[in-house]
């Protein structure tokens, strides 16, 4: 006997179009995230920028930002993916309700309300507060180096700079003067109907790279004389070292622990009850130390009080860090050091951590040993940036400048939390 099949019939026409909610199960991430934008995030920031009633009717702000969060949760990153994922994917249709906008409106909505997009984050975090995933019983604080969309190779430094703007100039002149022949051989050369003195593309390629470099040295040196200013000293020239990116002048050459890169230096402060990212911010600097004063005030603006406890790497020591956590009651646990080899305990060089609190830390590292609260960090931030850069795949911004990068990290860790909003929801 012959086994029967299910019939498949790709041709057959549906008698009535299904419901989008039916192109995906119920309790969908697709659902969770349309749901959760239509309902409970404040997207007036966003809104208000659509103050002229002339024009064709875009794209409604709540289907754009649903669709850019379900993106960056599924680890779709770039426009044309997300325009090509709702022609191709079920899931990404269900979020939009089949309308399918092209690259160009979804990156130009990206880059039009970045800065708003990053309030989405503070709602996000008073979700997952509401929902109890967030306990501040400990917070790590840590960062992770993001490459810039811009190639290191792209990079000069102040010293190279200036020998490279007068070779070209150089270089240039030459041409010109050699453009100066005489007006019969000119006339033999050219032809008739030019002049004989128009630059070649090659010459006005150099005269243009030459105009960036003489642009990218006055912004260097336009920065130590403002630096120069805030320390109140005599402004001195950038150091020969000084580099600045022609693609993103933004970013920076950041020392990884798999060499050197152009990025970003972004930072997350993570409840480790759940991994809910509840502080964020990006900077264009390899030091993280400056930024644990700053993300404990956004702690406390974003759930509306402080942790309990802090632990950080000893990138984030110093005796000032270690003053504002002690002023703010929280109870730090700052590593100040790898144990040397043959020591009996970790200690860090004193030329690098002098002072009282830092060997006070070190006494209280020391006493806790392998129980100490310090080894929360570990567990804590470190696997948010796996999920994030490994099973998510972000490794490189999108977009250029500071701001834009802000918003974009913003945009990745809103969509952290989305996800781990959505699955405590699901297991409620």
């Amino acid at each position: 006997m012959a086994k029967t099949f299910r019939e498949w019939d790709p041709a057959q026409a549906w008698l009535l179009p299904p419901s989008v909610k039916d192109l995906v199960p119920e309790g969908h991430l697709a659902h969770f995230v349309g749901d959760t934008v239509r309902q409970e995030i404040d997207l007036e920031p966003i809104l208000a920028a659509y103050a002229e009633e002339r024009g064709y009717p875009p794209y409604h702000p709540a289907l754009m930002t649903a669709l850019l969060l379900y993106g960056y949760c599924r680890g779709v990153y770039s426009s044309r993916a997300i325009a090509r994922a709702c022609e191709e994917r079920v899931d990404f249709m269900a979020v939009t309700g089949r309308e399918a906008p092209d690259f160009r409106t979804i990156a130009a909505f990206r880059s039009r309300h970045v800065a708003a997009l990053r309030g989405i984050f503070v709602d996000i975090v008073r979700l997952c507060r509401e929902a109890g995933l967030v306990t501040l019983g400990h917070v790590a604080l840590d960062g992770t180096k993001v490459r810039a969309n811009a190639s290191k190779h792209k990079a000069m430094s102040y010293e190279r700079m200036g020998k490279e703007e007068r070779r070209l100039k150089t270089e240039v002149q030459a041409w010109l003067d050699r453009a100066g022949a005489a007006d019969t051989r000119e006339d033999k050369e050219h032809g008739q109907d030019r002049r004989g003195d128009e630059l070649p593309e090659w010459v006005k390629s150099k005269e243009e790279r030459r105009a960036k470099i003489q642009e990218a040295r006055e912004a260097l040196e336009a920065k130590a004389k403002e630096e120069a200013e805030k320390e109140k000293r005599p402004p001195k020239p950038p150091a020969p070292t000084s580099q600045r990116n022609f693609t993103d002048p933004e970013s920076r050459i950041l020392k990884t622990s798999e060499g050197f890169i152009q990025g970003y230096n972004a930072q997350a402060a993570v409840d480790a009850g759940s991994q809910v990212i509840v502080a964020q911010d990006v900077v264009a600097q390899q030091n993280d130390a400056p930024m644990l004063e700053p993300m404990l005030v956004q702690i406390r603006e974003n759930t509306g009080r402080l942790p309990r406890e802090l632990s950080a790497d000893r990138g984030y020591l110093s005796e000032s860090n270690l003053s504002a956590i002690a002023r703010r009651r929280v109870r730090g646990y700052i590593a100040t050091g790898r144990q040397r080899h043959g020591s009996a305990s970790a200690t860090s060089s004193p030329e690098l951590h002098p002072g009282p609190r830092a060997a006070a830390m070190r006494a209280r590292l020391r006493r806790g040993g392998h129980r100490s609260r310090y080894r929360l960090r570990k567990i804590t931030a470190e696997p948010v940036f796996g999920q994030v850069k490994g099973a998510r795949g972000f490794r490189q911004f999108l977009l250029r400048g500071l701001e834009a990068v802000r918003g974009e990290w913003s945009l990745i860790a809103a969509a952290h939390n989305l996800l781990k909003l959505a699955n405590a929801r699901a297991m409620a």
